[in-house]
């Protein structure tokens, strides 16, 4: 992977908006699926698709929160979905199925972030579980749509913080190590990335890229979570406005903290862009393709760690999600 992540210099930097990247793009007759497409990033993504053209379907856990903050977006369709609940991914995405339609754009943005250890039904640990495991379940059942497109990309919304951890094979789930939220988020980062290495890898053949990608940091619910000191150490504070760069700060040429619309950004250019034609695979930030860390880089503004588009771990980490999921793809 490490010729492949090498800067294409787009053009656009870290300041450039969704908007900026879309100009001129005519995604009319489009379909998208956008999880979490209705708060923060995910719902600056799915209004910039929306003005392009496309026709956007958000899944949603709170039907009724949604609608009030889609309600004046056209072309937006809502649809229930627990990223947590294998039966409610099986349910919405064989409802996608059965409407015959085909995918052009699946945007897998929902997630959580340094969340207190819970579990799922299954026992998963839940931010493995609802960054990663779901959007492999749902990913994978949708893979027919996808290729009925005959030209459809994955877009999976990773983040730097994928450098606080690989993928720890021997116990992912956290049965046997001390639970440290950090390092639970940022494993499950580093699958999104590994996600998007190994669909690559299976979905190229049927014209159906995939991408990961940091979008910034941007204050937004994600950090729900986060304590004063956490927020303290990102130089932040509870009373800075969600979506908004907090005053005193800027958009500096590495693209550090951002607003909602420069945030969505990258996630739209690699979804769309026609300067993507050809790649797959790599993880991007501030709408270019990232260099690769060294891998003994402890730090760094730019750039992906090589844990985090190893081809072997990618296929391993597949193996586990097929094992963990019990969905594979159809042959």
């Amino acid at each position: 992977m490490s010729n492949m992540q090498t800067p294409i210099n787009s053009g656009f930097g870290p300041t450039a908006t969704a908007q900026d990247v879309l100009r001129g793009v005519d995604l009319t007759g489009k379909t998208a699926i956008v999880t979490g497409g209705y708060s923060g990033l995910g719902l600056e993504t799915t209004r910039a698709l929306v003005q392009a053209g496309t026709t956007v379907i958000v899944p949603v856990r709170t039907l009724e929160k949604a609608r009030q903050t889609l309600a004046n977006l056209p072309n937006v369709e809502l649809a229930e979905l627990d990223l947590l609940d294998p039966k409610s991914i099986d349910a919405f995405a064989n409802g996608f199925s059965r409407s015959g339609r085909s995918l052009h754009i699946l945007i897998n943005s929902a997630g959580i972030m340094a969340a207190p250890l819970s579990r799922d039904a299954r026992g998963f640990e839940s931010q493995f579980a609802t960054n990663h495991l779901g959007h492999f379940q749902l990913t994978v059942q949708l893979f027919p749509a996808l290729q009925k497109a005959n030209g459809a990309r994955v877009v999976s919304v990773s983040s730097r913080g994928h450098r606080f951890s690989g993928i720890h094979f021997d116990d992912i789930q956290f049965n046997n190590r001390d639970y440290e939220k950090w390092a639970a988020y940022g494993q499950s980062k580093t699958a999104n990335s590994l996600f998007a290495v190994a669909l690559d890898r299976r979905g190229k053949e049927h014209g159906i890229r995939a991408f990961s990608l940091h979008p910034g940091t941007i204050l937004t619910d994600l950090s729900r979570f986060l304590t004063d000191e956490d927020l303290k150490a990102f130089g932040v504070s509870r009373n800075d406005a969600n979506g908004h760069v907090p005053e005193g700060l800027s958009v500096a040429e590495n693209g550090d903290f951002k607003t909602l619309e420069q945030g969505a950004s990258t996630a739209v250019w690699c979804a769309t862009s026609s300067q993507l034609n050809g790649f797959g695979g790599v993880y991007c930030e501030n709408n270019d393709i990232a260099p690769m860390m060294a891998a003994d880089q402890q730090s760094g503004v730019l750039g992906v760690h090589p844990w985090a588009v190893d081809f072997d771990a990618a296929e391993q980490l597949w193996e586990v999600s097929e094992t963990l999921t019990e969905v594979k793809l159809a042959p």
